[in-house]
């Protein structure tokens, strides 16, 4: 091997992470029939007989995804469960089973343990999922949770996020921006806590919506299970865990296309707003770029637009177009900005 010091030396943020993530696997060729989808989507896809597995995993860690002055631990391990069964919903798919591994440093007890789990076990009861499996390990840099999920969808019924075409209907279930004003309203009350010096109990009246956005996400399961009534099979789909600007890239960048997003049509909550205004930040901004939604992207073809324009909870807010058109979000005087990924970058954050 050669020596650290001829190795050349490429600072992993310049990549991103999805870059790094396609750095490093591009090399890795797909060796078994069973395997029909790989690296590059919410989940893999496994083919077992009649049904396919999807499997997929989310590593977070203490100090980068979440921070314990202010996330309790029964909420984090709601959240960290059902982030994956997220990723499962978005291949169109349904969680059956998840992996639990966790890295636990010394100033943890049992107790604290148990609350993570008893947030665990609240998700998989709710959506009815199983827990098969995991490992335990000392770690010196605080909590890590890894959480693998499988998941399984009929072949025909698996959506993947490169099947959008040209005038194909852009479609987002629920509201935008809420999750991220939670957090930030989390981290500027953790800031006066800090700086106040004594007992300090903030008043979050008037603002619980955006609070349970951040702390206790929900997959949108209720939002399949309504396409599937309606006779509604998306073309493309993603969930929003990044930031809506990043998905919609991701998305036409797998299927070659472009996109045009209307500003007037992005779906945002009261609370969202006046949190917005409070912290004098741009709510359109906030919309495009927070994060951690969870919410669904997904496209339809324009004949089903009579389906979808009425169901409760969707809401329409652009359209496909060729990919020498480009990305842009059409604002409310007319004028196209280009849409880039502004969203969670997980090596982009002083990790």
């Amino acid at each position: 091997m050669e020596e650290n010091s001829k190795i050349p030396e490429t600072e992993i943020g310049t990549l991103g992470e999805f870059g790094l993530i396609e750095h490093l696997t591009k090399d890795f060729p797909l060796r078994n029939p069973q395997t029909k989808k790989g690296v590059g989507d919410d989940a893999a896809v496994i083919g077992f007989g009649d049904k396919e597995a999807l499997v997929t995993t989310d590593l977070l860690l203490e100090g980068i995804h979440f921070d314990l002055r202010y996330v309790p631990l029964k909420h984090l391990g709601y959240k960290a469960a059902v982030v994956n069964f997220s990723d499962i919903y978005a291949m169109n798919g349904t969680p059956k089973q998840i992996t639990v591994s966790l890295g636990i440093s010394s100033r943890f007890t049992v107790e604290h343990i148990e609350a993570l789990y008893a947030g665990i076990k609240l998700a998989c009861e709710i959506y009815g999922v199983d827990l098969v499996g995991g490992d335990t390990s000392a770690s010196v840099t605080g909590l890590v949770i890894s959480i693998t999920c499988l998941g399984e969808a009929a072949s025909d019924e698996i959506v993947y996020r490169d099947g959008a075409k040209e005038s194909d209907l852009i479609c987002v279930s629920g509201d935008l921006g809420a999750a991220y004003m939670g957090l930030q309203l989390l981290e500027r009350e953790n800031k006066v806590a800090a700086g106040s010096g004594q007992e300090f109990q903030p008043d979050f009246s008037g603002k619980e919506y955006i609070l349970e956005r951040q702390l206790k996400p929900e997959a949108r399961k209720d939002i399949i299970e309504l396409l599937r009534s309606k006779g509604i099979k998306p073309t493309a789909m993603m969930d929003v865990s990044d930031g809506l600007s990043s998905e919609l890239l991701h998305i036409c960048k797998a299927s070659d296309t472009g996109c045009r997003v209307y500003e007037d049509k992005i779906p945002i909550d009261y609370q969202t707003a006046v949190m917005a205004e409070e912290l004098n930040m741009n709510l359109v901004t906030a919309a495009m770029n927070g994060g951690e939604d969870y919410e669904l992207l997904f496209t339809v073809p324009l004949t089903d637009h009579e389906k979808i324009k009425d169901l409760d909870g969707v809401r329409m807010i652009g359209y496909i177009t060729k990919p020498e058109l480009g990305c842009a979000l059409v604002t409310r005087d007319g004028a196209e900005l280009p849409i880039k990924a502004q969203g969670w970058n997980a090596f982009g954050h002083g990790a």
